[in-house]
């Protein structure tokens, strides 16, 4: 069975940073490619961003190029999402997710090819 468990979420003022991390259990985790995602009120989850298996492709969100940025340390078995100059408009449920094919080639920004997900972890950026 796999786990993620993310952590790393919290308050923080416009222009703020934060790092979330995804602990990951369960299978060959560096088989396969992470993705992070979020979920505002009332809206649908959104494609942050996302990272190959081997970490050497990422891909990211228009709205958060060149402020948020994707790494993995695959010994151990861990995905980050560090973000920076956050806005009030990244509020929200941020999911880390794990690809369900290993060793794709490709980076996946939609949400159906992730097989397992995480918990989630609150981000709140006040203005």
């Amino acid at each position: 069975q796999v786990q993620l468990v993310e952590s790393g979420g919290g308050l923080v003022q416009a222009g703020g940073s934060l790092r979330l991390s995804c602990a990951a259990s369960g299978r060959t985790f560096s088989r396969y490619g992470m993705g992070w995602f979020r979920q505002a009120p009332g809206k649908d989850r959104e494609f942050v961003a996302a990272i190959n298996w081997s970490g050497g492709s990422t891909r990211y969100a228009d709205s958060v190029k060149g402020r948020f940025t994707i790494s993995r340390d695959n010994a151990k078995n861990r995905v980050y999402l560090q973000m920076n100059s956050l806005k009030p408009e990244d509020t929200a449920v941020y999911y880390c997710a794990a690809d369900s094919m290993p060793l794709r080639s490709l980076i996946i920004i939609t949400p159906n090819p992730y097989d397992y997900w995480g918990q989630g972890t609150q981000v709140t950026v006040s203005s």
